[in-house]
This record gives C-alpha cells, sequence and structure tokens, in this order.
C-alpha cells in the first residue's frame, strides 16, 4: 500500500514523493491504518491524501458532490444517521437513464466494509469514489434535508435544563461534522456554523427580535439573512455559543468577549464570539478565522504589478514606518501578514505585537496584548526592542504614546509596520500630527502610507459583458471617448446568485519623497500632500478601482460603493 501510494505521488504530483516516503519510513512503527496516520499528520491535508488514495486505487476523487444526483433510492435505503456516522453518499454519474449503478462516495478509502454494507442496504452492485467529509455532509445535508428537521427539533426542546445540560457536552476543539447522535440544539448551532464556512462566511450575527431570531452571513463583506429561528431557542443557542467560547452562561445583562476553536474534518478553525445584551435578548456575533486558508503573498493581494514591485521595495528597507490605513475590515491585517511573510525570517529576527493574533506565522514570534495584565502596545513594544528585533510589526497604533514609540523605533535601525484608522493615505499624516507626534519625527521616518478597502469580486462562471450607465461611468472618472467593457455577474448556484465571488484589494500608495517630506515638516494640510502626492503619479483607492474594473476584475457599481470622489 505504501508503495502504491509513493507511485500515486510521482504520477499525479498531489505531494512530493520524496517527503511522503520519508513520512511513511518514519512512522512505519505506528500500529493504525495508513489513511488514519496519513489524516493526523499536520503537514497532510484530507484533500491531499484522499487524492493519494483516488489515484492509487483509480477510482474518482470529487472535490464538490452535487446534491441532485443523489438518487432517491439511496436517500430510501440508506438512514441518514448511517450515511452521517459514516461519510457516505450515493450519486449516480451516468448520464444515461437506464443506467441503475450507484457510486458511493465516502471519506474512508481503506474502510471497506462500509461500502460492502450499503451495497447491501441497496441490494446492488455498487462502485467507489472518494471525496473530503465535509463535501459528503453538505451533499447530506441537502439530500435528507437535515436542516429543516434540525430546527423543528429545537423548537421542540425547550426544557430549562438543557441549558445546565449544555456545560457537559462541549469538548474544547469539537468537530463540527459529528452530528450524530448530538443533542438538537448543538447540532443546530453546528449546522449554523457549518453552512456558514461552506458559503465563505467571515462573520456570523445571531440577531434576536420581538418574535424570532434572526441568523445572518456576511459573506464578501455584504450581510445576507439565511436563516429564521423560533424566539424561544434563543437562550438555548446563545448559552450553546457561550459554552463553546468558555464564557459565562448565567451572566445576561453584561457584554462579553470569548473564544474557541472547532474542526470541519482535517480543518481547524478559530472563532471569536462577542455577545450584548439588547432590550430582545442576548445578540451574539462570531468572527470567523480559518487557520487552513494560509496566509495570502503579495501576489495574491490584488496589487497592480507596477505597484506590486514598487511596494517590494518599500518593506525590504531596512528602517522606517510604513502604515496600512482603512476601517475596520478592510484586510489591513492580511497586507500586514503578506509583508511579513515576504521578509525572510531566516536572516532577520522578526517581532509582533497584536490585539489579537489571528494567524500563526512561522518563524516569526508574536506577543499577544493583555492590557488587563499591563501588557499594552507600548509597553510590548518597549520590551521587544530590548530582543535585538530587525523588523516589528505593531497591529494598531491608537495613541499618541504607541505613535511616537513605533516612529523611534524606526529611528533607531528598525523596520516597522503598522495600521491606522483614515480614509486616505495622506490622512494618515495628519492623524499621526493629531497624535501629538513632532513633524520632523513623522517626515524623517515615514516611508509609505498604503490606503486599502476591499471590493468582491465578479463571479468568473456567470461573468458577462455589460454596458453600464454614463453617470456611473462619470463618476468613476473615466473620461475618454473610447467605451471600455465593463462586466457583471449574472448570478448562479457557485455564487449564491449574488455575481460576486471572493474579494480582492484597491489600493492607494503614497510614498513619501523629498517634497511631500517637507510639506509633512511643515504641518500641510492632508488636502495639499494629496494633491502633490497625485502629481507625482500616485493612483487613489477610485483610480485603482477604476482600472481593476476595466480590467473586468470587479464591477463599477463595487467601486463607487467603497471609494469617495476624488475632489480635492
Amino acid at each position: 500500500m505504501k508503495d502504491l501510494l509513493i507511485q500515486a505521488a510521482e504520477r499525479s504530483g498531489v505531494t512530493d514523493a520524496d517527503s511522503l516516503r520519508d513520512f511513511l519510513s518514519d512512522n512505519a512503527e505506528d500500529t493504525r491504518r495508513l489513511d488514519q496516520v496519513l489524516l493526523s499528520a499536520p503537514n497532510y491535508t484530507e484533500d491531499v491524501v484522499l487524492r493519494l488514495f483516488a489515484e492509487a486505487f483509480g477510482v474518482t476523487y470529487f472535490d464538490e458532490i452535487n446534491a441532485e444526483h443523489v438518487p432517491e433510492h439511496f436517500v430510501e435505503a440508506i438512514p441518514a444517521p448511517y450515511a452521517q456516522h459514516h461519510y457516505v453518499i450515493g450519486v449516480r454519474t451516468s448520464d444515461d437513464e437506464d443506467d441503475e449503478t450507484i457510486t458511493v462516495v465516502t471519506s474512508n478509502p481503506l474502510n471497506a466494509s462500509v461500502v460492502d454494507n450499503v451495497s447491501k442496504m441497496l441490494g446492488a452492485p455498487v462502485e467507489t469514489a472518494l471525496s473530503t467529509r465535509a463535501a459528503i455532509t453538505a451533499a447530506i445535508d441537502v439530500a435528507y434535508e437535515q436542516k429543516n428537521t434540525v430546527i423543528e427539533e429545537v423548537a421542540e426542546e425547550l426544557d430549562a435544563q438543557n441549558i445546565d445540560q449544555l456545560a457537559d457536552e462541549v469538548a474544547g476543539s469539537e468537530d463540527l461534522l459529528d452530528v450524530v447522535n448530538r443533542p438538537p440544539v448543538i447540532r443546530l448551532v453546528n449546522d449554523i456554523l457549518f453552512r456558514a464556512l461552506q458559503m465563505r462566511t467571515s462573520d456570523i450575527h445571531i440577531h434576536p427580535f420581538e418574535t424570532k431570531i434572526i441568523v445572518r452571513y456576511r459573506i464578501d463583506g455584504i450581510l445576507y439573512d439565511t436563516l429564521t429561528l423560533n424566539r424561544n431557542v434563543l437562550s438555548l443557542v446563545i448559552s450553546r455559543i457561550k459554552v463553546m467560547a468558555g464564557m459565562d452562561i448565567a451572566e445576561r445583562r453584561m457584554p462579553q468577549d470569548g473564544r474557541c476553536s472547532v474542526r470541519v474534518g482535517q480543518r481547524e478553525i478559530d472563532l471569536r464570539v462577542s455577545t450584548v445584551p439588547t432590550s430582545y435578548g442576548e445578540r451574539a456575533v462570531l468572527r470567523i478565522l480559518d487557520k487552513s486558508s494560509g496566509i495570502l503573498t503579495l501576489e495574491q493581494l490584488g496589487f497592480m504589478e507596477e505597484d506590486r514591485q514598487l511596494f517590494d521595495k518599500m518593506i525590504n528597507r531596512s528602517h522606517g514606518v510604513i502604515f496600512v490605513t482603512g476601517p475596520t475590515g478592510s484586510g489591513k491585517s492580511t497586507t500586514l501578514y503578506a509583508c511579513l511573510n515576504r521578509i525572510d525570517s531566516t536572516v532577520k529576527n522578526i517581532m509582533t505585537v497584536e490585539d489579537p493574533i489571528e494567524y500563526q506565522l512561522g518563524g516569526i514570534s508574536q506577543m499577544q496584548v493583555a492590557p488587563k495584565k499591563g501588557m499594552n502596545f507600548v509597553n510590548a513594544l518597549r520590551h521587544i526592542l530590548r530582543q535585538d528585533p530587525d523588523v516589528i510589526m505593531v497591529g494598531e497604533v491608537r495613541d499618541k504614546e504607541t505613535a511616537a514609540m513605533a516612529i523611534q523605533s524606526s529611528l533607531t535601525g528598525h523596520l516597522v509596520f503598522s495600521t491606522l484608522h483614515t480614509n486616505d493615505a495622506a490622512g494618515a499624516v495628519s492623524r499621526l500630527l493629531d497624535f501629538g507626534v513632532e513633524p520632523y519625527l513623522v517626515s524623517s521616518s515615514l516611508i509609505s502610507v498604503l490606503a486599502q478597502r476591499l471590493v468582491r469580486r465578479i463571479c468568473p462562471d456567470c461573468k458577462q459583458a455589460y454596458e453600464p450607465p454614463a453617470h456611473e461611468v462619470r463618476d468613476l472618472g473615466i473620461l475618454t471617448d473610447e467605451k471600455p467593457t465593463f462586466y457583471v455577474g449574472a448570478g448562479c448556484a457557485k455564487c449564491f446568485d449574488t455575481g460576486y465571488r471572493g474579494r480582492t484589494g484597491i489600493y492607494e500608495m503614497m510614498v513619501l519623497n523629498d517634497e511631500i517630506r517637507e510639506m509633512v515638516y511643515n504641518r500641510d494640510s492632508a488636502g495639499v500632500i494629496k494633491k502633490k502626492a497625485l502629481e507625482y503619479g500616485m493612483q487613489t483607492l477610485r483610480m485603482d478601482g477604476a482600472r481593476k474594473a476595466q480590467a473586468g476584475i470587479t464591477t463599477i457599481a463595487e467601486v463607487l460603493r467603497v471609494t469617495q470622489s476624488d475632489n480635492v
């Protein structure tokens, strides 16, 4: 079996064959099944392992499973708990209506007994295919219509003792796919989380009203109402979420914060949870951080090529300050992580102080601020400077002390990255001066300011050309006799009929030259500095958005939604 997998790796290139050979050799003493050994290894995802087995066995691997292809005969013959517990689903892969062969998709490549049992229950021979537990469970949910039955069960279980029982039901990091024989409220919360992950959700809002509860998902920056629950289940759902996040379920009159980890198969998901009391009961918001998605590279952030090359030069300076600015949720932290990932941590000592640490970076020392213990940004930065750093990242500059310390650090030979909440790049200078930082310190230390926003990408599967209204093109700032082609998403199943899938950044990068430094030193206004930067070729947020709308990356409506007019 090991030889077959190594040969499969060599043929398919799914993973490095030499690394796989070394791993199998190092774990030769492990007595577990080979698929279990590989699936428990941190360097092999479930997707990679199952692709390897599919290649080795010569069977089909499904990236995703269309529930419409699940035959009614399978749903009737195989009980839902059996399908959920063993992660099996049947599909028809032939277009021939007379061909009644069913392909059983499983996530257990070396457990043949499950497929044999399904074959017996169906009373017919079956073929085997492989897919991940998440993909199989998603198909099971739709095929067996689990969503409605779960909600109905929860509505029936309103006995107060359930709240007390919740505390005994939760492990530290539980698997959302493990829904068999769980109490309905746990299945409901798991179902809400699992569907959120399927839909690329960044935040889940559980919003109580007078007669109902609305569950909202923020997808690509926009909130969508996705589920309505009976008002009576609020206390159960909120208590379940609090227990997961290690919060006090008895305290309902004060805001609380917590965090926890859950698993979806081999994916580890971090949740940051916040609850606040409202007039209709407690409201909860869950921020989802998917560790398995990895850190984006500078190339993946959405820079135009010339801007990326210029920014690359900035982040390889030996000293100075680079600020990334924008409102909450505009991707500032993601940009900073991409910058740190770009710098070679084997030859430079990189340290960060964050609130909170969102992603773990390899080879980099990350500190979490703890204000209750006296560890704020200023104190943490003071201690970091004694650790001989080359590059420092400060999560956010919120006050004069942090701003002064960050700038002083750059003047003593360190490259400092940080974020500010300002609307544009030039506004960062005014904000630093408002903090009380001396103009000569700002002008001598600041290298560049990058303002950014996130716009939704047009879904590639339903993208089509269209002619926008003349006033939209005019508002975008495109004044030309030629009529460029613009695109829009028509809406399809893959983008949930929104026309958009994923997001990209639009950027305004102000690089300080001698003339702009002189203006900073003289305390010139942000508007005057912005005009001068435009003379030197700076692209504003709206200009960069217009370029991306013309390139068919996003729509005019998206750019107009997130940017302001360039009148200065």
